[in-house]
């Protein structure tokens, strides 16, 4: 199967599983190679004889989808929408509960979403960022992260915490001794282990977004180079609907840099052009979001 052939497989294979082609176009070699990996393992020649398979036998679409992940990340990718998150928005949340519990005693909990987290990058680095700036400036705000994705294998390299290099590269240098732990593996290869005290909050836990959503509310939901890359907007316009559902009133949805919402009257309004961040609009009492659909909808 050449490059030529592998795109129009793919060009028809990937709208029969609610993806579009548009998401693809620059992880395709990856994909590709995936792909013709399988098809030499079932003994097929070419993209032709792998799509009858399909056909016969429907039970191939799951695997043909788990090969279509792609999971590219690191910490602090997209440093802009970060460095707002933390000067700005995670504050703004931070001093609204505080104001809201009106001194009771117990903390007070922010609750964030990262949907498909791969292993781990985007969750631990919000977690990173609020034990290095946000802690000690909100001592009774308890951060707590739920991080979900469809893989176990990226699940359970979430949970060991342990990164080359390059997953830190985007990291100040001097992060990787307050916050990282140097560790070898069994062929002294070095890699770095996020230390205990700043996973602490964090929980993983196996989860499609497209299928069920965990309870919330949240204050952040992290939707970033998944829904709104890969897949169709009629899938895209459901899924929405439903993250809205467990958003709170102000709460942010963060998107991708080169991502945007499908087209639709959607309650929510971005920060500000480009910056993939947000936020759910409230009705005048500002007791619901408006326009979304009630629980169990």
């Amino acid at each position: 199967m050449n490059d030529a052939g592998c795109v129009s497989f793919l060009q028809w294979a990937l709208p029969r599983m609610g993806m579009r082609w548009k998401g693809f176009r620059r992880v395709r070699r990856q994909v590709c190679r995936r792909v013709r990996r399988r098809v030499a393992e079932l003994g097929l020649e070419g993209s032709e004889r792998y799509a009858q398979y399909l056909e016969d036998h429907p039970e191939e679409w799951s695997y043909l989808e788990s090969l279509c992940r792609v999971t590219i990340s690191r910490f602090r990718r997209d440093r802009r929408l970060w460095d707002v998150l933390v000067d700005e928005v995670l504050p703004a949340m931070a001093e609204k509960e505080a104001n809201s519990a009106g001194g009771s005693s117990g903390c007070v909990p922010l609750r964030a979403w990262s949907a498909g987290c791969a292993s781990g990058e985007e969750p631990y680095t919000l977690a990173l960022l609020w034990h290095l700036h946000l802690r000690a400036r909100f001592p009774d705000t308890e951060l707590r992260i739920l991080a979900t994705d469809t893989d176990p294998a990226v699940l359970e390299r979430a949970r060991r915490a342990r990164y080359p290099a390059s997953a830190l590269r985007e990291l100040e240098p001097e992060w990787w001794d307050r916050c990282f732990e140097p560790v070898e593996d069994e062929e002294g290869e070095e890699s770095f282990m996020l230390r205990e005290e700043v996973r602490e909050g964090v929980e993983f836990r196996r989860q499609d977004v497209r299928r069920d959503l965990p309870a919330g509310p949240f204050h952040l939901i992290f939707c970033r180079n998944l829904l709104f890359t890969y897949y169709d907007e009629p899938t895209q316009a459901a899924v929405l609907d439903r993250l809205i559902t467990v958003m709170l009133p102000g709460a942010a949805l963060l998107l991708g840099r080169h991502e945007g919402l499908p087209p639709g009257p959607w309650p929510l309004e971005e920060r500000s052009p480009g910056s993939g961040i947000f936020r759910l609009r409230t009705d005048e009492g500002g007791d619901r979001p408006t326009g979304s659909p009630g629980p169990g909808t």
